[in-house]
């Protein structure tokens, strides 16, 4: 693959699944109600922890950046899906490829490390239940969620500025819905170490770190668990905290089914799994922000009990 020497690359190209056109006018429709019920839910969730009170907690805290970070990473790729599914080949600015790819990386790293730190909090919470206002005040858990936040747009950030000091080839296809960092560094015409070595420490950052916290706490916290002698006890304790597990799960199998499924090398086969990779790229995108709330609202009581006496305010100013 050479070199264009004599333009600059202005534009890409997104594929997505302009094979399939009757899939695409299926998912359109699949995502578009999916993108609605993320803006929905995450939004009811964050009205009701700003309305009530009660929820001004460090955990409810976390939960209303995840949100908020959900309607985010959503934001900065579904329109673009939808578009593409609209379009047999559609064409994106260079600018406005690494303008996306950035708010969705920074969006996907924050998650990432803010994950951790509800591990955090619930460890705190489980195993230090008497100091956990103490050691969780204001002035600890909001530098956790702003660091979050600081780390994951700083890593996109320093992705970005490497991707776009690089040079691209004639082809300028991504095979992809979104302009997504892996599928752009495989049209660099130049050699990509330092990318690469820039995406291993990125992923020892905002990955492994992250996952290792996630584990360790849950280690001492089932740990905690089990030496609570009531199975009462122990029901409520692993309520506080299955939610976040459940979320965790899906949200880092999803990401590792993804990135570390081996390949196949028939072109039949390399068809189908371009449509499953396609699947599974989709889901991360919009399956996972989208169940988040319905995972923290659907088992938690102190949840209900705030969207119930908010909708009975709303119905009772309406009467008045």
């Amino acid at each position: 693959m050479e070199r264009t020497n004599d333009s600059i690359m202005t534009d890409f190209v997104l594929l997505g699944l302009s094979a399939h056109p009757k899939l695409q006018t299926v998912l359109f429709v699949l995502v578009l109600w999916v993108y609605l019920m993320i803006l929905l839910g995450n939004g009811v969730l964050i009205l009701v922890i700003i309305y009530d009170s009660h929820l001004h907690t460090p955990m409810y805290f976390f939960l209303c950046n995840l949100s908020f970070l959900d309607i985010c990473y959503t934001s900065s790729s579904v329109p673009l899906i939808l578009d593409s599914f609209l379009t047999v080949r559609k064409r994106v600015s260079f600018s406005g490829c690494m303008v996306q790819m950035f708010l969705s990386f920074a969006m996907g790293a924050t998650e990432c490390v803010l994950l951790g730190m509800m591990a955090l909090d619930r460890y705190v919470a489980i195993c230090y239940p008497l100091r956990y206002p103490a050691i969780m005040s204001k002035s600890a858990y909001v530098p956790m969620a702003a660091g979050s936040w600081i780390i994951g747009l700083v890593d996109s950030m320093v992705q970005t500025c490497l991707t776009m000091q690089l040079p691209f080839c004639a082809n300028n296809v991504i095979n992809h819905f979104v302009c997504e960092i892996l599928a752009i560094l495989k049209l660099a015409c130049a050699d990509i170490s330092i990318n690469v070595i820039s995406m291993a420490g990125s992923n020892l950052i905002v990955l492994v770190i992250p996952l290792l916290v996630i584990f360790i706490s849950y280690i001492f916290i089932v740990a905690t668990i089990l030496r609570i002698p009531s199975t009462e006890g122990k029901r409520k304790a692993f309520s506080t905290c299955s939610a976040h597990l459940t979320v965790v799960i899906i949200f880092y199998g999803t990401i590792f089914f993804m990135y570390a499924k081996p390949k196949s090398k028939s072109s039949v086969s390399t068809d189908n799994q371009h449509i499953l990779e396609s699947f599974i790229s989709l889901f991360y995108g919009v399956m996972t922000p989208m169940l988040n709330p319905l995972i923290y609202s659907l088992r938690n009581k102190d949840v209900k009990a705030a969207v119930k006496k908010m909708l009975g305010r709303i119905n009772f100013s309406d009467g008045i």
